[in-house]
């Protein structure tokens, strides 16, 4: 047996360090940074270490490829950023429905607070008011909205498939379903704790305001309010209401009406960005004049093609999808970069100044809604900002010949095709 000596264990050192150096030169690789390592790369000596055995859910399991087998880029970890009104408890009423994803349940959206709701044709929203502001997106009919400012001007309008309202903080208002088939719409509150549960509805103060007390509030005999509903309406069946012009003059009365429309048609609008990988429409102060504390861009995506990487500087970023498939990776400090996958009736969340992309893996058109607490949509490209910067400066950082930085898109393109 060789003694062991100060020169033995530097000799088996130097010796490690070569076959460390040399494991370290063939496991990082472009697209797969890390070492050790990262996901199914790791089993190719022993493919059964990637084999989930179970007991799992395979239904579930095969809507999330991407937390199943992540990207090798992927590394760490970071809080949930995917939830869903497919799972959310409805709340099942005559008229309609409602289902809501608060901050109680999907922990890191701080901002904004959603809420699904359906209204057969005729029925009601009964009125009512929020200590945050509403902005609501028809994804299927019509809906005829009300309110009020505080100077008594009234809004009496209708907004079809793919328009948006916004009722400031403390607005009272109401919401009818005037398509064939009714409406189906979101709601996103910009308070992330906001819930369909904590709202103020006429039929509850009402019902526990003392007799005597109405009749001096409205100058009218108690007995006039004897027949009012001991319950809240929420949502319940109604007629279908009168004409449009005709509502509106009666609303309005001589105080008038919002300076502001209270409403604004999204989808009909020319596109704000329009690309050969897609296209957006941004939705906020500047153009939805109304609308002070959310902004909002409708994005398309072409098959295959990529929201690219960009963030948000101003506000977090709260996403529902609307239709086709997709993933998104978010990437923060660390590093930690990781991958999920959305359908329709899903909802993603990314922080504030947080870099992320969003890429459509169907065969479809993919469909979504970012929305913000903020009065205006800001985002920073990634290729925007380095065709923004000396070349040179860029090259060095990337090892890449100026020549080749001189051809990054330089128009924020928002879009890239396939």
């Amino acid at each position: 047996m060789q003694p062991l000596s100060r020169r033995n264990v530097l000799t088996a050192a130097a010796a490690g360090t070569v076959v460390t150096a040399s494991i370290a030169a063939n496991a990082q690789t472009f697209g797969n940074p890390d070492l050790p390592p990262q996901g199914a790369i790791n089993t190719r000596d022993n493919p059964a270490s990637v084999t989930d055995p179970g007991p799992q859910n395979p239904a579930l399991a095969s809507q999330f490829p991407d937390a199943f087998s992540p990207p090798p880029t992927d590394v760490g970890d970071m809080p949930m950023f995917w939830a869903s009104f497919n799972n959310a408890p409805r709340r099942i009423q005559n008229g309609g429905w409602a289902r809501q994803v608060t901050q109680a349940d999907f922990q890191i959206a701080e901002e904004i607070s959603g809420v699904n709701m359906r209204l057969t044709r005729g029925a009601i929203r009964e009125l009512h008011w929020h200590q945050a502001a509403e902005w609501g997106f028809v994804s299927r009919g019509a809906v005829r909205v009300t309110t009020i400012d505080t100077e008594g001007r009234s809004n009496v309008e209708d907004i079809g498939e793919g328009g948006l309202w916004y009722f400031a903080s403390g607005l009272p208002h109401s919401l009818q379903g005037i398509g064939e088939d009714g409406a189906e719409f979101i709601l996103a509150f910009d308070n992330g704790r906001q819930t369909e549960y904590n709202t103020l509805l006429l039929s509850d103060w009402m019902a526990h305001t003392p007799p005597d007390i109405l009749a001096l509030n409205f100058g009218l005999p108690a007995d006039t309010f004897a027949k009012i509903p001991l319950h809240q309406l929420y949502i319940f069946p109604g007629q279908m209401p009168g004409p449009l012009a005709a509502e509106q003059e009666q609303a309005a009365g001589a105080a008038g009406k919002i300076p502001n429309p209270s409403t604004f048609a999204l989808s009909s609008m020319p596109p704000t960005k329009k690309t050969a990988g897609g296209e957006v429409r941004i939705a906020d102060s500047r153009n939805f004049k109304a609308s002070q504390t959310i902004a909002a861009a409708l994005v398309k995506v072409y098959p295959g093609g990529l929201r690219e990487m960009h963030w948000h500087p101003n506000a977090d970023e709260w996403q529902y999808y609307v239709s086709g498939e997709a993933t998104m990776t978010i990437f923060n400090t660390g590093p930690r970069a990781v991958t999920q996958n959305f359908k329709p009736g899903d909802i993603g969340y990314v922080k504030k100044s947080l870099g992320h992309y969003i890429r459509n893996t169907g065969n479809t058109d993919l469909v979504f809604l970012e929305i913000f607490r903020s009065d205006r949509f800001e985002d920073i490209s990634l290729s925007d900002w380095l065709a923004h910067t000396p070349r040179a400066l860029v090259a060095q950082h990337l090892n890449i010949d100026p020549a080749v930085v001189a051809r990054f898109p330089n128009t924020k393109p928002a879009i890239m095709p396939l």
